[in-house]
């Protein structure tokens, strides 16, 4: 257990070159038991958002405008949630690698849209397009931390298309 408590707070071991970021992430660091609460708060609390913003998809003239809403929001939280694990450094660094960056990318980009298209342009139509494909790009940055899981879906949608 203390294994994986130091893997997931980033200390594996290399302690040569620590900058000022990463003693002030080591300063304020939350206890392990603070840490799972938080991620478990924050990761019920995207959850409960997502599944309210889709039972009120369906409400006349205001349903759409809720889901966007609350669907967001609970993507930011279960996105947020991980931070606890990590730390927001860490976590940062891993949302940055060269496997996942483009995933990153895309994931907060169609986040950003959803809201500008329900709030700024008004357009309910493209912004429930930016909802699925913030789904899509959630998912697909999920599995990059997964080994092997972008190969296997891939193959996956390949053996169905045929």
């Amino acid at each position: 257990m203390d294994k994986l408590k130091k893997v997931l707070s980033g200390q594996d071991g290399n302690n040569d070159d620590i900058n000022i970021v990463e003693a002030a992430n080591r300063a304020s660091t939350l206890s392990w038991s603070t840490r799972i609460k938080g991620f478990a708060a924050f990761f019920v609390l995207g959850g409960v958002c997502s599944v309210m913003g889709v039972c009120f998809l369906f409400l006349p003239k205001i349903g759409l405008i809720l889901f966007i809403i609350l669907y967001t929001i609970g993507n930011i939280c279960t996105l947020a949630s991980t931070m606890f694990l990590l730390g927001p450094w860490n976590q940062l660094k891993r949302m940055c690698e060269k496997t996942r960056a483009f995933a990153t990318i895309l994931m907060l980009v169609f986040l950003a849209l959803t809201l500008c298209a329900a709030f700024w342009w008004k357009n309910y139509g493209l912004a429930l397009l930016f909802c699925i494909l913030q789904v899509i790009s959630f998912a697909w940055y999920g599995l990059s931390y997964i080994p092997f899981a972008r190969d296997a879906m891939l193959k996956l949608f390949a053996l169905c298309v045929k």
